[in-house]
C-alpha cells in the first residue's frame, strides 16, 4: 500500500483523489491547495487532510507518492520539491512548458532515485488501446494518412490560466498533445512539423489549431484541436492504409469501427465496437501507475515519452510564429 498526497485540488486533482478511493494498491492520505475552502472539502470528502503547502504535508504525513494536478507552468517546483524529499511522483501532463524544464525535472528525479510517471492518458483509452493495437498487427496493412481531433469549448479554471499563454502553452502544448502522443506511440518518430493556429492573432478567449506531422516513416498526420465550440467536448481520429480504415467519434454510441479490406480467401471486412470500461481510464492510468512503482516495472509512457511529446508541441508553436516547418529529425522517407 502506498500514501499518496494529491497537490491541486482542481478537476484534474479531484478526479485522481477519487481515482485511489477505488484502488486497494494505493491511499490518499492528504490534500495539498493553497485555497482553504476547495482543498478542505476534497479532503473531507475522501477522508483525507488538507494542507495549504507540500511541505507542512510531507512533514507530517507518510507519503510514498506526490500526485502533481496544478497548472503546467507549476509544475517543475512541486516535481522537484517532491523528488528532493526522497517522493515518487506522477504528474500530469504534459510534463512542462519548456524542454529546460522537463530535462530539470527528470534529473532530479533521477539523481534522487525517485521515479517520474506523466499522465498522457489518452493511451490508457479503450479505443486509442485498440486502434494502437489493430495497427501494430497490420490489420489496415502499411498506413499513410491520419487524421485526428480533439476539443470543445474554451476551459475555465483557477486563475484563468487556460487564457495565458504563457501559463498554459496554448491548446497545442495542453490538449493537442493529447494527439502527438499517441500518434507518436503508434507510429515512431516525427520528423518534420508543420502547423497553424489563432495564437497571437485572434485569440478572443478562443483557439484553434492544425498541426501537419510527418513520421520518419513517412506516415502524414494532420492534427486538429480547438478551444472554439461553443459547449462540449468530443474526440475523433481515421487511420488509412492499404488494407483498411480505422474510425473513431466519441459523439457515436459505437466509438470505433474497424473496416478491412476483404483477404483473399474473400473473408469480409467487420465493425470492431469497443465498450466503455467499468473503471475510468483516469483510474486505470493511476493503477497502473502505481504498480509499476511496487514492482519496478517500465510504464506504458515514460518521462521520455512525455518529453519527446512536448518537443512536438513547441515545434508546432515555433512553426506557428515562423510560418516554416521545423524538422526535429533527418532523413525523411
Amino acid at each position: 500500500m502506498l500514501n499518496v498526497v494529491v497537490v491541486g485540488a482542481g478537476t484534474m486533482g479531484t478526479v485522481h483523489a477519487e481515482a485511489y478511493q477505488r484502488m486497494t494498491q494505493a491511499r490518499l492520505v492528504a490534500v495539498v491547495d493553497i485555497r482553504e475552502d476547495v482543498g478542505t472539502a476534497l479532503a473531507d470528502r475522501y477522508g483525507a487532510r488538507h494542507y495549504l503547502r507540500l511541505e507542512d504535508a510531507l512533514l507530517q504525513e507518510d507519503v510514498q507518492v506526490v500526485d502533481v494536478c496544478v497548472p503546467t507552468y507549476l509544475h517543475r517546483g512541486y516535481v522537484e520539491q517532491a523528488a528532493r524529499a526522497k517522493k515518487h511522483v506522477i504528474c500530469e501532463k504534459p510534463i512542462a512548458l519548456t524542454a529546460e524544464d522537463a530535462n530539470a525535472m527528470m534529473e532530479v528525479c533521477a539523481r534522487e532515485g525517485v521515479r517520474l510517471l506523466i499522465g498522457h492518458v489518452v493511451r490508457f483509452f479503450p479505443e486509442y488501446q485498440r486502434a494502437h493495437h489493430l495497427v501494430q498487427l497490420g490489420a489496415v496493412g502499411p498506413v499513410g494518412t491520419v487524421r485526428t481531433f480533439r476539443g470543445g469549448a474554451f476551459p475555465i479554471a483557477w486563475n484563468d490560466w487556460y487564457a495565458s499563454a504563457d501559463k498554459s502553452g496554448t491548446l497545442i502544448t495542453d490538449l493537442c498533445i493529447h494527439d502527438f502522443d499517441f500518434l507518436r506511440w503508434t507510429f515512431g518518430e516525427v520528423a518534420r512539423v508543420y502547423a497553424k493556429s489563432l495564437w497571437k492573432q485572434a485569440f478572443n478567449r478562443m483557439d484553434h489549431a492544425l498541426v501537419s506531422l510527418r513520421f520518419s516513416s513517412g506516415v502524414i498526420a494532420h492534427v486538429e484541436g480547438t478551444w472554439a465550440a461553443p459547449s462540449g467536448f468530443r474526440t475523433a481520429f481515421e487511420i488509412a492504409g492499404t488494407g483498411g480504415i480505422i474510425q473513431h467519434a466519441s459523439d457515436e454510441a459505437t466509438s470505433i469501427h474497424t473496416d478491412l479490406r476483404a483477404s483473399e480467401s474473400g473473408t469480409t471486412g467487420v465493425a470492431v465496437p469497443e465498450s466503455p470500461l467499468v473503471k475510468s481510464p483516469y483510474q486505470v492510468e493511476l493503477e497502473h501507475f502505481i504498480d509499476c512503482l511496487i514492482t519496478g516495472h517500465t510504464p506504458l509512457v515514460t518521462a521520455e515519452d512525455a518529453y519527446e511529446a512536448l518537443r512536438i508541441s513547441l515545434a508546432a508553436l515555433q512553426s506557428v510564429q515562423t510560418g516554416e516547418p521545423v524538422f526535429l529529425r533527418e532523413g525523411l522517407q
